[in-house]
């Protein structure tokens, strides 16, 4: 211990001479001088999204029309419509670092003719002009890529849900719907309550709420007031606002503001439940998306 301690108070003042010079090393340093560990690439930000270490001239209109149209036919099963990609598993075209720095085909259309087989990307049946006027297009979406988190629809018009078949659309309800609602009774103007079509398809399909979430009990004197009448062994019954259910209990709310609950076991007591909204929740299951916009497409008319 003692030969340890006098070993230190032997380097003490070396170690700090070399501290000294090295502080005054670095103070003398020419103004604006940065170590080469600490020099580190930056990304240059362009209008429209993020582009590391370039930037890019806007694309040819007329090739990038070419490349959605060809991108659409050869590419969308394995990348996505929206280039995320696709049913087939091709990765994301908007995190990949080649889509990133392609400039002008270079890296991308060496791809599309096979440069990757044996990465699992097969080689696409496709000239070189269209290789490359598919990297135009795939350059094009990456440019409408906003701040992080942004999707590259930001900006651009919604897509219409006005796509199904008005007679269609009518021949649906008058089958599914018309037992409880009427186009000239509770439905009449509902187009003009409702003005915009993604919203009353959404309001329709669940059941008159706007809302995204499982079905909700109702609120008292709602017309999507779930009711419940139940019947106790001794033939007694009890008849209010469902407020609670489950395989052990029921809770109901009565005409007085009072609630009662009821322990169950089995059948007993017997619970019946009066839901308006059962069917609507029934057709959530079945509904089709031609269904969805062929009753969209006929609600609108309702005006």
């Amino acid at each position: 211990m003692v030969r340890v301690k006098n070993w230190l108070l032997i380097a003490l003042p070396t170690l700090l001479t070399i501290a000294v010079a090295d502080h005054a090393a670095a103070q003398t340093a020419p103004p604006g001088a940065t170590p080469p560990a600490a020099s580190v690439p930056t990304a240059v930000r362009r209008s429209g999204g993020l582009v590391p270490g370039q930037k890019r001239p806007p694309g040819d209109p007329v090739q990038i029309e070419r490349g959605k149209t060809l991108y659409g036919i050869s590419c969308t099963s394995c990348h996505g419509a929206d280039l995320r990609g696709g049913d087939l598993g091709g990765p994301n075209l908007l995190r990949s670092q080649v889509a990133l720095s392609d400039q002008d085909g270079e890296l991308i259309a060496p791809i599309i003719q096979g440069a990757r087989q044996n990465s699992g990307m097969p080689a696409v049946p496709m000239s070189p002009a269209d290789g490359k006027a598919v990297a135009a297009y795939v350059r094009s979406v990456v440019a409408t890529i906003g701040t992080q988190g942004k999707p590259p629809s930001i900006g651009k018009p919604a897509p219409s849900v006005l796509v199904g078949d008005v007679t269609a659309g009518q021949a649906y309800f008058a089958s599914k719907c018309a037992s409880c609602h009427s186009p000239t009774g509770d439905l009449a103007g509902i187009a003009t309550r409702v003005s915009d079509p993604k919203a009353l398809q959404n309001v329709w399909v669940g059941g008159g709420r706007n809302r995204r979430f499982g079905p909700t009990l109702g609120a008292p004197g709602s017309r999507h007031t779930v009711m419940v009448t139940i019947t106790e062994a001794s033939g007694e019954s009890v008849e209010g606002r469902l407020v609670r259910i489950d395989d052990f209990l029921v809770t109901v709310a009565l005409a007085d503001g009072t609630s009662r609950t009821f322990r169950r076991e089995g059948d007993i007591p017997k619970v019946d439940v009066h839901d308006p909204m059962k069917m609507h929740r029934d057709l959530l299951a079945a509904y089709t998306d031609k269904d969805m916009h062929d009753v969209t497409a006929y609600l609108v008319t309702l005006k």
